[in-house]
């Protein structure tokens, strides 16, 4: 129990509006109750009600979405697994620190390109505008996949990237009013929504079957092989072969899920393919989704404060630290006060998982690719510059839900 307050100051309860039932809410009032409940009891305080559109894709499996005693396991298991292949941890450092040299230069090229598609000559002072979602989420996603399935995409890979807008189009989905309420899109939105949804569970079962057949069982090598051990200690090896999860087609294919064998899972079981399925896709979403948007909405917020990278500011801070020849790494966390000011202050600002969702801040899949190295190393390299005027420069939300989604837009990027 929740102690030293009054009733009155520790909940009220209330109805939910008519279109979303007679669900009772509780609301804790003032800063005691609060850091009773979230910081001294977070373990009994991390359940959350059931949200048409996650239930709808994750049918409650996975790592963000599940509760009761399935959600420690399965996290448990799951830092323990990463921690293995080196969360938090030089060896995924370097991997970030190599992705992050690979997005610099993917930068630089984009802009070549678009001047020379433009018929102007390349120089030194070049900066052609363009939008740099892709390159971002490209960057963050290949440091996913390499602790994740081993695997590297290339920046022009057109199945990655399409299968990376499909990740974009969901957390745009998520960030919208369809979150709180049923789904009742009808047409081209229904479609669509049930194709992307297909889509990633295509991906990621095929990622699933791929393994199962390569991995020498009991020598893990990613976390995928870590789960698959899991799951052949638990049920046994013979539970995978005839999973529902393991045998998803691509959309359009004429078999349907509802009409594969159920296989001899056990359902109640923490350890299944489905449960292996949509926590490799929690943590891709996290990693991808959260960080690549959080470093979309700093880009965004430093080309309209530009007066935060004047000289004698960050970039100068930036320098002392790690100077030009070098990348920032997690050894330079303890950043001078203006540039740890504005990294905080970027992530206050954007909330990009604002409220709502289940432990919010406890995202395995952001912790593989830190935000700070990726936004430092760009800094680094090159002046941000607006395509307009930087008091143009719009910092409104495309979308806002649970999540806040970043308008489009175009910057131009100057090497030092």
């Amino acid at each position: 129990m929740i102690s030293g307050l009054t009733a009155l100051s520790l909940l009220v309860l209330l109805r939910a509006p008519a279109t979303q039932g007679t669900r009772p809410a509780v609301v804790l009032c003032r800063y005691a109750a609060l850091r009773d409940a979230l910081v001294l009891q977070a373990d009994a305080f991390s359940g959350r009600g059931a949200t048409a559109i996650f239930e709808r894709f994750t049918r409650g499996n996975g790592i963000a979405f599940s509760e009761g005693p399935r959600w420690p396991t399965l996290r448990h298991f799951a830092l323990g697994a990463l921690k293995e292949f080196g969360l938090g941890t030089r060896s995924v450092e370097e991997c970030v620190l190599e992705e992050a040299a690979c997005l610099l230069g993917e930068f630089q090229a984009t802009g070549d390109t678009a001047w020379k598609k433009r018929g102007t000559s390349v120089g030194v002072d070049a900066g052609a505008p363009f939008n740099p979602r892709q390159l971002l989420d490209n960057a963050v996603s290949n440091v996913i996949c390499s602790v994740v399935f081993g695997n590297h995409y290339g920046y022009e890979d057109m199945e990655f990237l399409r299968l990376l807008d499909l990740f974009n189009y969901n957390f745009c989905i998520m960030s919208s009013r369809c979150t709180f309420s049923p789904p009742s899109w009808t047409g081209s939105q229904a479609h669509i929504t049930e194709y992307s949804e297909t889509s990633l569970r295509v991906f990621l079962s095929q990622q699933m079957q791929l393994h199962q057949q390569t991995r020498q069982p009991g020598k893990p090598h990613y976390f995928i092989h870590s789960f698959l051990d899991q799951i052949d200690k638990v049920q046994g090896p013979a539970a995978l072969n005839s999973s529902p999860a393991a045998h998803q087609q691509a959309p359009g294919t004429q078999q349907h899920l509802s009409s594969v064998p159920t296989g001899t899972e056990n359902p109640e079981s923490h350890f299944q393919a489905e449960m292996l399925v949509m926590t490799t896709h929690n943590l891709f979403f996290g990693g991808t989704e959260i960080t690549g948007t959080t470093l979309r909405y700093g880009l965004l917020i430093l080309l309209k404060y530009a007066e935060v990278l004047s000289p004698g500011k960050v970039p100068a801070e930036l320098d002392g630290v790690a100077g030009r020849m070098r990348a920032q790494t997690l050894e330079d966390r303890e950043y001078p006060l203006c540039t740890n000011t504005v990294l905080h202050e970027i992530q206050r600002f954007i909330s990009v998982v604002s409220f709502g969702l289940p432990r919010k801040r406890m995202c395995l899949g952001a912790g593989l690719a830190p935000t700070e190295i990726f936004l430092t190393s760009i800094l680094l390299r090159f002046f941000l510059l607006p395509v307009g005027s930087h008091s143009d420069t719009d910092l409104t939300p495309q979308c806002t839900g649970p999540g806040n989604v970043p308008p489009a837009f175009q910057l131009r990027l100057v090497a030092h």
